[in-house]
């Protein structure tokens, strides 16, 4: 009965969670289907960009991700105007934060050629890369009411709202890319135009909602009464760096890994990013599960109630074990054919077919690393989870796939290899860690 009731308190807290992340995947596949309809050469340039940018926009919502545990220790005692005066401060922590991102960003697009991508594909990545770049401002702002919504347990909130913005970049996409309704036929670049205005309605819808609803007239007082400080911004980024080198790490394990497939050719890029948009649904789910899961253990860890701590965290393993096998067989029924979806190239949905299977081995690795992750998250246990995740994926992942791709000659399947092999070891190392800190408590 006990486990049943946390099933519930899960699934009731994650699901809307999860269809507001599904609702940026989905957009995420539509961008990738339709510029793959476009044009082969511009899905690699996509591939590129995408995980790229992709990788220091989750290392920005994992910096974001502070505000959780503060949330949760605020709510167990109904400190809501306080919980309101963390806002404003979470929203200066990321703007700080956003600035140094950019500035890595600039960097990089600045030393481009050193990556040694193909070079016709470089037109399309420059503008591609700068539109893009420009629109993590918004989603960073917007993390911050996200987290709130979600910290408070209001998680319907942030679903709406992603569902509005992403419906609308779909729409965006459709018109931009193919140069529909009078407008010109941009491209991909189309498509980044589309996500940034996108990214901007997220912001203001969160904005309009925070500031018109009278269920939050508590949380409205404290972010008015309170003042910047320094002592709130020093906890959110003593909590918040952690997480953001825990999920950079392992985004710059996709994006490291995709500048190699980019060593091997232009198809195996394109054939990449179709792969890696088909993953991206079920890390969606998964880390959806786990914002649940460092929800709940936030909250009784300011309750003190440690059993309650286990209990979830065992039954968020649970639920993930479950998700992972379908997700799987929902993939391997249908594995020669899923890449047609996405282009007509048979080259790339060849490629494609040959990655999936891997694909469906690190399901279980990845769902459960990300609800044991998420669970320290919770309990404000950060440092470790960022030390596991340097030691699997740059200590152990990479090194392996590459030595598997290049030396021992198995291209793009031996790049992929280093996904589960990442998984697995992270897997071990916060199962250890998570029974450390949950027993001696």
């Amino acid at each position: 009965m006990e486990y049943k009731n946390h099933v519930k308190s899960l699934l009731k807290l994650g699901i809307p969670i999860i269809i507001g992340q599904l609702g940026s995947i989905i957009t995420g596949l539509a961008d990738t289907v339709m510029v793959g309809q476009h044009s082969t050469a511009e899905l690699a340039a996509a591939s590129f960009v995408n995980n790229v940018i992709n990788s220091f926009i989750i290392l920005g919502t994992g910096f974001s991700f502070n505000f959780t545990p503060v949330i949760g220790e605020n709510l167990a005692v109904n400190k809501r105007i306080a919980i309101g005066g963390w806002l404003k401060n979470s929203l200066v922590a990321n703007l700080t934060t956003t600035f140094i991102i950019l500035l890595v960003l600039g960097g990089i697009y600045g030393n481009l050629t050193l990556l040694r991508q193909p070079e016709e594909l470089m037109p399309l990545i420059r503008p591609y890369y700068l539109i893009s770049m420009s629109s993590i401002l918004f989603v960073m702002m917007a993390n911050s009411f996200r987290q709130f919504v979600e910290g408070i347990m209001d998680a319907s909130i942030s679903m709406w709202i992603l569902m509005i913005g992403n419906l609308l970049n779909i729409i965006g996409n459709y018109i931009l890319i193919y140069g529909k309704f009078g407008m010109p036929e941009f491209g991909l670049f189309g498509a980044g135009i589309s996500t940034l205005i996108s990214r901007i309605i997220i912001l203001a819808l969160f904005v309009t909602v925070f500031t018109r609803r009278k269920q939050y007239l508590a949380f409205q007082k404290g972010f008015i009464a309170t003042k910047v400080k320094k002592a709130y911004w020093k906890k959110l980024n003593i909590i918040g760096w952690p997480i953001a080198f825990q999920q950079g790490i392992e985004a710059a394990t996709f994006c490291i890994t995709t500048i190699m497939i980019g060593w091997i050719g232009g198809l195996e890029l394109a054939a990449h990013q179709v792969a890696i948009a088909i993953s991206t649904i079920s890390f969606t789910i998964y880390l959806g599960l786990g914002s649940a899961v460092a929800i709940r253990t936030s909250v009784y860890k300011g309750m003190k109630d440690w059993h309650n701590v286990r209990k979830v965290t065992l039954t968020g393993v649970m639920i993930a074990v479950v998700t992972s096998t379908v997700i799987s067989l929902i993939l391997l029924s249908c594995f020669n054919t899923i890449g047609s979806l996405f282009t007509d190239d048979a080259s790339v949905c060849d490629i494609v077919a040959i990655l999936i299977p891997i694909l469906m081995i690190y399901q279980f690795g990845d769902s459960i690393q990300i609800v044991l992750a998420n669970a320290l998250r919770g309990l404000s246990d950060v440092k470790s989870i960022m030390w596991i995740s340097l030691i699997a994926y740059f200590g152990v992942a990479l090194p392996a796939g590459y030595n598997i791709a290049f030396n021992l000659g198995q291209g793009i399947a031996g790049v992929w290899l280093s996904y589960p092999i990442g998984f697995t070891c992270a897997v071990a190392f916060l199962g250890w860690r998570s029974y450390i800190v949950m027993r001696t408590n």
